[in-house]
């Protein structure tokens, strides 16, 4: 390996001294009114080929982006993610156009020459005055929307999840029926008791310990973030959920689920996503896909990072009861 890195060292070092030399040559080639008509034709061309490449990335990869949020604060974050993309598209057609169009339009024939500003304070003025405006607008809606989701205080009878990362799986913590979570620490783990828990605190032999994470539809969930060992990032993709699990503290993020996971496999694009998957599948032999809510982490965090999911399901309130009735509680768990 150490060979073929120098061998690589060796190759890039000859070619820019090639290319060096090629430079050195630039001043004696004099470019002919033949060759700016064909540049700027082929400027021309690939303008018209670059629009067409980013209609074909608008229509025909849209299969691969998320369907609507499955959260109820992931609307706005929706909401400013096409704000932002519908101006920056706008901003990018325009500009390639006066790009490619100006180096077509005055390419160098027929002693044809650019309109040419020394200075313009008006145009200064536009483009420096409605890119301010428009940031503006679009960090004030984004600070209005994180302080949003990430105030929890108002929250009416909140469901409290703690959720534990560690290389390289997932487990989570429901509070029991004091609606408190008990105290963890590393220090604590020791045999069933994975994730640390102070047994000793009151409010911990209630927790439900779960590899599996169930949520109830419309009801506001706060997921309280730990790690074992490296930072790792809990990254809930469909409901536009996402926050660092640093070790020796405490993170946490809060949304409402809107969609069962029954209803989400109704939902048009997640139809045609996996019916997309199990078309690749089926040619490989493999049995077919369905879809689910997943927990992933969206840090590298060692060689098995991918392995790093957790199953979630969002079940009707009714349901979720019946799910939760069936679990056993930290004390039952450990004893």
């Amino acid at each position: 390996m150490q060979a073929l890195f120098y061998i690589f060292v060796a190759i890039a070092i000859g070619v820019g001294f090639w290319q060096i030399a090629k430079l050195s040559n630039l001043k004696q080639v004099v470019a002919t009114e033949k060759d700016n008509d064909l540049q700027g034709k082929l400027f021309l061309g690939f303008l018209v080929a670059f629009y067409a490449m980013m209609a074909y990335c608008l229509i025909a990869l849209d299969a691969v982006t998320l369907p609507e949020s499955a959260s109820v604060e992931g609307e706005h974050y929706d909401n400013l993610y096409m704000i932002t993309f519908v101006l920056i598209g706008i901003v990018q057609f325009f500009i390639q156009f006066l790009i490619f169009f100006f180096t077509f339009k005055y390419r160098g024939i027929n002693n044809r020459k650019a309109l040419y500003y020394a200075d313009s304070h008006t145009l200064e003025i536009v483009w420096t005055v409605i890119p301010t405006i428009v940031l503006t607008a679009l960090i004030g809606y984004g600070l209005w929307a994180w302080n949003n989701i990430m105030d929890l205080s108002d929250a009416e009878d909140p469901l409290y999840i703690e959720v534990y990362g560690k290389q390289f799986s997932w487990e989570a913590r429901y509070a029991g029926a004091d609606g408190s979570l008990g105290d963890a620490n590393v220090r604590f783990i020791k045999g069933k008791n994975t994730m640390g828990v102070d047994m000793t605190d009151p409010t911990s032999a209630d927790d439900i310990h779960v590899r599996e994470l169930h949520l109830p539809k419309g009801q506001k969930v706060i997921f309280k973030f730990r790690s074992q060992d490296v930072m790792h990032s809990a990254y809930m993709p469909h409901f536009r959920a996402q926050m660092n699990c640093v070790p020796g503290m405490v993170t946490q993020f809060g949304f409402t689920p809107k969609l069962t996971t029954a209803e989400m496999r109704l939902n048009p694009k997640t139809m045609a996503k996996v019916a997309n998957i199990n078309k690749i599948r089926k040619e490989k032999g493999e049995d077919d896909y369905i879809f689910d809510y997943l927990l992933l982490c969206n840090k590298i965090c060692g060689s098995s990072h991918y392995n790093m999911q957790m199953k979630i399901v969002v079940d009707e309130p009714a349901d979720y009861l019946v799910w939760l009735a069936t679990q056993k509680t930290l004390a039952q768990e450990l004893n």
